[in-house]
């Protein structure tokens, strides 16, 4: 599996823009595939990273950041690695399984049930 996503350099280093983007896509992985907040008794169960599952580095795919020279003003560069990551993993997995997902996180309950 690998990670592809391209963008602007504007004035920043590049070295932080390919960062910025290596981590938001870490973290939209984390969230298609574990990004659940569960309540019991009303309060959120979840209260650190060692019981919230976070993808690790040794499960990561590569990751490839292209850095495009632009004179634009600078804007919010972690955010499109996140945002980017669900519609395409659920296009996959549609096109893996013909099963179209509508809920996140991915479980194997949800390929069967549909």
């Amino acid at each position: 599996m690998a990670a592809r996503a391209a963008a602007q350099l504007a004035k920043l280093n590049p070295d932080t823009i390919v960062a910025q983007m290596q981590s938001g896509i870490i973290f939209g992985i984390t969230a298609v595939l574990w990004g659940e907040i569960t309540l019991k008794n009303g309060r959120v169960e979840q209260s650190n990273f060692d019981n919230y599952r976070i993808l690790r580095l040794n499960e990561a795919p590569v990751i490839e950041v292209e850095v495009v020279k632009s004179s634009a003003d600078p804007g919010g560069i972690g955010e499109p690695g996140t945002s980017a990551l669900a519609p395409a993993v659920l296009n996959a997995v549609f096109a893996a399984t013909g099963v179209r997902l509508r809920k996140l996180p991915i479980k194997p309950e949800l390929l069967k049930s549909t």
